[in-house]
């Protein structure tokens, strides 16, 4: 039988590790000249909201979903943001090194968390350009990242 934990919240740390990892990566965000600006109305709740959300993504508990608007209020804070492939490429190497730096050194849960950030981050670019206000429909509840990927 294996030790590997069930869920990659479990296999990253927890909550207080999803805080860490945000923490390092926007302190990196805000010092980036090509990603600052889109992050210009940035306040310190926002690293706790990600901690949040990254912890339901990967199987931890529901709280983004319970009490902050789920998947939907999540797309809908990247309208209007206009965020380039060179952005979002340069957000996944802040990423990366983040990841690097404060999750498990496990080659297999590293890999998971940054395919989940490569695959989010296409997403977040293209609902970045449509204008405040638009109705993204329903976009279902919020993803769950396993160990095999998108469940």
């Amino acid at each position: 039988m294996s030790d590997k934990p069930t869920t990659l919240y479990e296999a990253v740390g927890g909550a207080d590790a999803l805080r860490r990892l945000s923490n390092t990566f926007y302190e990196a965000v805000l010092a980036d000249p090509l990603l600052a600006p889109v992050f210009a109305d940035f306040t310190p709740t926002h690293v706790e909201r990600v901690a949040v959300w990254l912890a339901e993504v990967f199987e931890g508990p529901t709280r983004f979903t319970d009490e902050l608007g789920g998947h939907q209020a999540l797309l809908n804070a990247h309208l209007g943001l206009h965020i380039t492939e060179e952005q979002r490429l340069r957000w996944m190497e802040l990423m990366s090194d983040a990841v690097a730096k404060e999750l498990p050194d496990d080659e297999l849960l590293r890999r998971r968390v940054v395919e989940y950030f490569d695959w989010g981050t296409k997403i977040a670019r293209d609902v970045s350009a449509d204008p405040p206000g638009t109705d993204l429909g329903e976009p279902g509840p919020t993803p769950r990242w396993s160990w095999d990927g998108l469940r």
